[in-house]
């Protein structure tokens, strides 16, 4: 059954999103037109998403502790409030071709201290250098590393952006290989369809200031390159959902993928998951990550850490 929680900024009747979310809708916008006018390469690209992650103040007592899983560079990241009782092993965004341990460690250690638990954030590899099927790789190696010190009911996946559809194709590759699966999955800003191909691509298009359809399709071809692109472990939207565990699914509606999010709430319903849909008006493609800049984006990552809590019996 699809649980749909519906927030009071929902309905602009009520209220209307903060001055700070449009604002900072506003300088977005001004920063990726800057960036694009200058050398728009992939190497710029990467430096842009760890510069914007310098804004952002990591929460008081934050601590990170860089290991290696299986192989798989990662990092420990706590607060104050963190307890082992339970692990999010986090998969960050940045369209399977850019994105670090540094651009997310502030949103890793945000939920972490939201659910009061622990964050594994991976660094896994990057398109186009290193394309499908490496960072689903990657993730299942962290994992396997995980489950051998952690019981697999104390895990949950979260992934923003590409981050969360590549914790569903992984969700999907244990699922096909019969091994344990985590206890739930967070999903922020779910890339899962990488042929772009929702109609909310086309009229959510002058609302998202990040990424435009083009330069998501681009992206898009640097990770499958020779694979389908409806290929689910690509794509977790043509995926059998039968069997995952249950899903948080948190939507803004000024992101090019909110059609597709919405979109994979219905089939997991259809596919018997229990799935809480949690659409926020006016909220761009991954909002989460503006932190302290923003009261929405602590809103936000308060109702995921209530989720992760609920699911780990924290």
């Amino acid at each position: 059954m699809l649980k749909c929680i519906l927030q009071p900024h929902d309905f602009k009747f009520f209220t209307m999103p903060s001055l700070q979310s449009r604002l900072l809708k506003y300088f977005v916008r001004k920063r990726v037109e800057k960036a694009k006018s200058q050398q728009w390469n992939l190497e710029n690209k990467r430096r842009q998403i760890d510069d914007m992650a310098k804004r952002v103040k990591l929460p008081a007592g934050t601590y990170s502790e860089t290991i290696s899983a299986n192989g798989i560079p990662c990092e420990w990241v706590k607060t104050l409030k963190s307890t082992d009782s339970h692990t999010l092993l986090f998969l960050h965004g940045g369209a399977y071709i850019r994105g670090s341990l540094h651009s997310h460690r502030g949103l890793a250690a945000r939920l972490a201290d939201a659910s009061l638990g622990r964050a594994l954030m991976v660094d896994y590899r990057l398109a186009p250098e290193f394309p499908f099927p490496t960072a689903v790789d990657d993730v299942i190696s962290v994992y396997q590393w995980l489950v051998k010190r952690v019981p697999t009911k104390k895990i949950t996946f979260v992934g923003d952006s590409a981050g969360g559809g590549l914790a569903l194709a992984a969700i999907l590759k244990l699922k096909e290989e019969k091994l344990p699966l985590p206890a739930a999955a967070v999903l922020m800003c779910p890339w899962v369809d990488l042929e772009c191909s929702n109609e909310s691509y086309v009229s959510q298009a002058a609302f998202d200031p990040i990424y435009t359809k083009e330069e998501l399709l681009e992206a898009a071809h640097m990770y499958y390159q020779q694979a389908p692109a409806r290929n689910p472990f690509v794509s977790p939207l043509y995926a059998d959902l039968k069997g995952f565990p249950p899903m948080f699914i948190q939507l803004g509606t000024h992101d090019l993928r909110l059609g597709e999010g919405k979109l994979l709430a219905e089939k997991a319903t259809a596919a018997g998951v229990k799935v809480e849909l949690d659409v926020w008006d006016q909220m761009i493609h991954n909002w989460q990550n503006f932190g302290n800049q923003l009261p929405e984006a602590g809103k936000a990552i308060q109702k995921a850490g209530e989720f992760i809590r609920k699911r780990a019996g924290a």
